[in-house]
């Protein structure tokens, strides 16, 4: 059984006993979040689409990881100018192990 859900402005499908990592979501380690948002769940031949998302259906996750990812580096010049400007960015992430999805 697998479920396609959409948290952070993406789509995962997820299936029970998985770790994911998305962006970041409210809450502390050890804390479960069911997350609402399926637009598809999958069981053997049975295939439910939601438009846009299914009725009813869940996923429950626990959060495992609240961190940082690696450090991104942003360059930007201009050519002959003499401007240089040289950033850094490290987005949040929570990492989640799936428990259960239910209908």
């Amino acid at each position: 059984m697998y479920a396609i859900i959409r948290t952070g402005g993406k789509q995962y499908q997820v299936a029970a006993g998985e770790r994911l990592r998305v962006e970041k979501l409210v809450g502390e380690v050890g804390d479960t979040v069911e997350l609402n948002d399926v637009l598809l769940v999958a069981e053997g031949e049975t295939v439910k689409v939601g438009q846009p998302a299914v009725e009813g259906a869940k996923v429950t996750a626990k959060i495992v990881e609240q961190g940082k990812a690696k450090k991104i580096l942003v360059f930007k010049k201009k050519r002959r100018k003499g401007y240089q400007l040289m950033r850094g960015h490290r987005q949040l992430y929570t990492s989640l192990e799936i428990k259960e999805i239910s209908l």
